[in-house]
């Protein structure tokens, strides 16, 4: 894959005052009187720190940002002052937001060099490791763009950003580098994410994608791809993920990444399933010319769990991890299933079709199946599946479901360490009832309402005894428009989530 930016995080033992950077970047709550941090700097820098607050230019809301030139007084070149909004809601999210508005500042200056004082402002509660972790993770965030096509030099970004992370104690310093390390693993893999979703359908199909994901397996130990074709899904009786694909000369695979650590294994094997649709046109049940150009998004779901294979292979977890990623094209042509069709899936269960468009639980259900068939005992799947779900909870929460509690409570508290945010949603029996159908086991849609929730439902008839979780990520894997932290397109929505359960459960 090629890399966009290459950012290099690290840790600096140094005082602030003596940082040579380019831009150094620290944060500010919002507040009547300023940290000790900014304290000293506003000494150095002849008060400009607190006359520009005073004069209400600059407000510590989150994602505000203002420049100061030090003329010398210190030796960065500029101080950026970043907003951290209100003192008594500061978590993690708080300091990746405030290093991702500082690195995407410093893209924009054409800054080499940035350092990053921001956590010193987060007082005692928080750990260190932490603490880096989220500021090498937010560096990632703001430093990202999408301009792999882009041929002309305009605006050209500088090819290296160098982030230190700067704390003038020795033991803090060490704290801070043992969570950079993850941070830097956990930041590039979603910037893998991104860069896979982002990317569009005539680079990137069901084939394309699973040479990518065969590139990944390499130089990274204990990784191995394999790939199933059309001849071979057939074979198996993969009904769901050929009924897809049926229609585009692009033919569908299913790609097993599969992370298997040396040494002792820790905890149960772990199913990751990803919905990766290259293109989603709706097939024969066609969706509206608008907004159709996001549909090479469908395959965020799989290209998270690419990476959070790989990045639990570079973290060198203990916890086996099988990424199981259904791709295919969904297009209308005179060989796309149809309305009406009834599919026989891997499992031996029977879909009637009443909704082509309905297309992700027709991948995923092959693909849990199969995970079930690899004994995994815990299948989490991810997915861009359903509107409703986006209707439910907007563009700030993914839906979460599942049929195991203590499954779903690390899945929260995975999201509350990743600050990619979980709201859970019902999928009981009542939800399963109105995906029964009079002429097959099931049908791929419900009723008019709460279509997330029978979504799920279905999903759920697939995983057998398994503990079993599903990700909606409808909403959440897109950014329409630019905001202060990240740039429009993929958010790579998963990739910090589903690393940090992968961590937690390996502590176990």
């Amino acid at each position: 894959m090629k890399q966009l930016i290459n950012v290099k995080v690290q840790a600096r033992r140094q005082d602030f005052a003596d940082a040579a950077v380019d831009l150094l970047a620290v944060g500010l709550f919002d507040s009547k009187s300023l940290d000790p941090v900014c304290r000293n700097l506003d000494g150095l820098l002849d008060g400009a720190i607190q006359r520009l607050t005073k004069l209400g230019d600059f407000k510590a809301k989150r994602g505000n940002t203002a420049l100061l030139y030090t003329d010398g007084r210190i030796a960065a070149k500029r101080v950026l002052l970043v907003g951290m909004g209100e003192r008594k809601k500061a978590d993690l999210n708080t300091l990746r937001q405030a290093a991702s508005a500082a690195a995407k500042k410093a893209v924009s200056l054409k800054a080499k060099k940035l350092g990053v004082a921001l956590h010193c402002v987060m007082g005692p509660t928080f750990d260190y490791a932490a603490l880096g972790r989220a500021a090498a993770e937010g560096a990632y965030l703001g430093s990202y763009s999408y301009d792999e096509f882009v041929t002309t030099d305009k605006n050209k970004r500088p090819a290296v950003l160098t982030v230190e992370i700067i704390d003038p104690e020795a033991p803090k310093k060490a704290a801070i580098g043992k969570g950079i390390a993850a941070g830097d693993v956990i930041g590039r893999a979603q910037a893998r994410a991104k860069t896979l979703a982002n990317r569009p359908a005539n680079i990137l199909s069901p084939a394309a994608l699973a040479e990518e994901a065969k590139k990944l397996a390499r130089g990274a130990e204990g990784l191995t791809c394999t790939v199933l074709d059309k001849k071979q899904l057939a074979a198996k009786g993969m009904g769901g993920i050929l009924a897809v694909g049926a229609g585009s000369v692009n033919q569908p695979r299913l790609i097993v990444l599969r992370y298997r650590p040396s040494g002792r294994h820790r905890g149960p094997r772990v199913a990751l399933v990803g919905k990766a649709v290259t293109f989603d046109t709706g097939g024969i049940s066609i969706k509206p010319a608008a907004n159709m150009d996001r549909m090479k998004l469908d395959k965020s779901g799989g290209a998270a769990v690419l990476a959070t294979v790989r990045a639990a292979a570079e973290l060198e977890l203990a916890i086996e991890v099988c990424g199981i990623v259904p791709a295919a094209e969904n297009m209308p042509s005179g060989a796309s299933y149809r309305p009406g069709d009834i599919i026989t899936t891997f499992s031996g269960k029977t879909v009637e079709v009443q909704n082509t468009d309905a297309e992700g639980r027709m991948l995923l259900c092959d693909a849990i199946s199969y995970a079930d068939k690899l004994d995994c005992k815990i299948i989490v799947d991810i997915a861009t599946l359903t509107g409703s779900c986006l209707v439910a909870l907007g563009r700030h929460m993914a839906g979460l479901m599942g049929n195991d509690e203590k499954l779903t409570t690390q899945l929260l508290e995975a999201a509350d360490q990743s600050g990619e945010k979980l709201w859970r949603l019902p999928s009981g029996d009542e939800y399963a009832e109105e995906m029964k159908s009079s002429i097959a086991d099931l049908k791929n849609i419900g009723g008019r309402w709460g279509g997330a929730c029978t979504a799920a439902a279905f999903l759920r008839q697939f995983a057998g005894d398994r503990k079993w979780a599903h990700l909606d990520i409808a909403g959440v894997d897109l950014l329409e428009k630019d905001t202060a932290f990240s740039t429009a397109g993929s958010t790579g929505f998963g990739v910090r989530l589903l690393t940090m359960y992968l961590v937690g459960l390996q502590k176990k």
